[in-house]
């Protein structure tokens, strides 16, 4: 049979240990070919490059295997990769991470991450974001491996689902602490923000931007709970943001 054909990426950076993970489950899966950025673009989003040009370079970084480096943001990425390096060819599968730190709840608006699955999953590819809550360079990733081929598994295994898109979070524990996988929402929580004011050498202000991520949300079916209790979460994430409970309360507008 044909192999399926797997888009990797992230927002890391190429060289991130997150990725080589990812990769290494994904080439004994699939082709693989991997289109990354050429530093590190977290908390980048669904941003794009358009006022300076974009760079895509064949580099030697996973032997065997096909990869580019490339000097914008994922989403630049997966972009490139669908219309320039695999142009005329399906991607059966398009995979982003293993991202090094969370990337559930709030955190799916921000991520570079999933962004990239989400700009895949745009362009008809189903696509799923891998996070791993920690945020060390350093992190241990065999313990995500086996949740990451299971998640990856399921996906080839299914007729094609147009838009299908998951965010999968794994927390940070040993193998056996893991208890399982849980299907979920994204909870309700946010970031309560705050910078902190420094000044440069000529006086001058300048701000770091800190905060601390608050979970109002107490429901036993969200992806915070799921991690808190030592499950892997998998939220099923889409790029509709319309808020659809609205349209009815909102139709006095019409006219």
């Amino acid at each position: 049979m044909k192999k399926p054909l797997i888009l990797v990426t992230n927002d890391d950076g190429i060289i991130a240990p997150g990725i080589r993970a990812l990769v290494e489950v994904a080439a004994e899966m699939g082709e693989v070919v991997v289109v990354a950025p050429d530093s590190p673009q977290s908390a980048k989003g669904h941003a794009i490059t358009i006022h300076e040009p974009l760079r895509l370079k064949k580099v030697k970084v996973f032997e065997g295997l096909e990869a580019w480096e490339c000097s914008g943001t994922p989403v630049d990425c997966v972009k490139l990769a669908k219309h320039v390096v695999l142009k005329d060819r399906q991607i059966d599968l398009c995979v982003s991470g293993i991202n090094h730190g969370s990337n559930a709840s709030i955190n799916i608006l921000y991520s570079g991450t999933l962004s990239a699955a989400m700009e895949a999953a745009l362009e008809g590819i189903r696509s799923v974001g891998f996070s791993l809550l920690d945020f060390s360079f350093d992190a241990d990733f065999g313990p995500s491996k086996q949740w990451v081929q299971t998640v990856m598994t399921f996906l080839l295994s299914r007729p094609f689902q147009r838009g299908q898109l998951l965010n999968v979070n794994i927390p940070k524990l040993a193998s056996n602490d893991i208890k399982g996988m849980r299907v979920c929402r994204q909870a309700d929580a946010r970031w309560v923000e705050k910078f902190v004011e420094g000044h440069d050498p000529s006086g001058h202000p300048y701000y770091w931007l800190t905060g601390e991520f608050i979970n109002n949300d107490h429901g036993l079916d969200t992806d915070i709970w799921a991690l808190e209790n030592g499950y892997v979460s998998v939220v099923p994430a889409m790029h509709d943001l319309t808020n659809h409970e609205a349209l009815s309360t909102l139709s006095a507008l019409n006219h």
